[in-house]
């Protein structure tokens, strides 16, 4: 588990903590997170959102210390990532980041980010891809991840595809 706090701020966030989502309420509250962000705000249709990856994936959840969720990811490697990465079974697929609204800006997603990456290192990993909406591709640049290949659509959004060695 890691531990992060925001800067002493009157706007600050509550410490929070990242963990892997190990029992059926954190799932359920990064399933939460995940309809707010996609399903609501960006209006990617539910049926598309929730997919078969969701019930083998590594899921990581960041928790405010009163319990509220702020963000989520998953980490799909094996099998379920050799579709996304080519088939390279020494890449994992970082997917379905989401921090809600409020927590933006806050370094959670960064630190979601750093914990699936450590959930890849476990799993022996090499690397990690992801496929990232274009704006936020300064984000992941920011983490060490680089573009490559073409621009694509998933759900209407436009993406490109990054990697970053482990």
């Amino acid at each position: 588990m890691t531990s992060a706090s925001a800067e002493s701020s009157a706007s600050a966030v509550p410490p929070y903590a990242v963990r892997v989502a190990e029992d059926p309420a954190d799932r359920e509250a990064c399933f939460a997170v995940r309809k707010e962000v996609f399903v609501v705000e960006q209006g990617v249709p539910q049926e598309i959102e929730y997919d078969a990856y969701d019930a083998d994936a590594v899921h990581v959840l960041a928790v405010r210390d009163d319990g509220l969720p702020l963000g989520t990811g998953r980490l799909l490697y094996g099998e379920a990532a050799a579709a996304k990465v080519d088939g390279d079974p020494s890449v994992g697929s970082l997917g379905r980041l989401a921090v809600n609204r409020a927590a933006r800006g806050l370094g959670v997603g960064a630190a979601l980010v750093r914990a699936i990456e450590e959930a890849a290192r476990a799993r022996g990993l090499a690397a990690v891809d992801l496929h990232a909406q274009t704006h936020a591709m300064g984000f992941y640049e920011r983490l060490g991840y680089v573009a490559y290949g073409p621009e694509f659509p998933d759900a209407g959004i436009p993406h490109r595809a990054m990697r970053r060695a482990l």
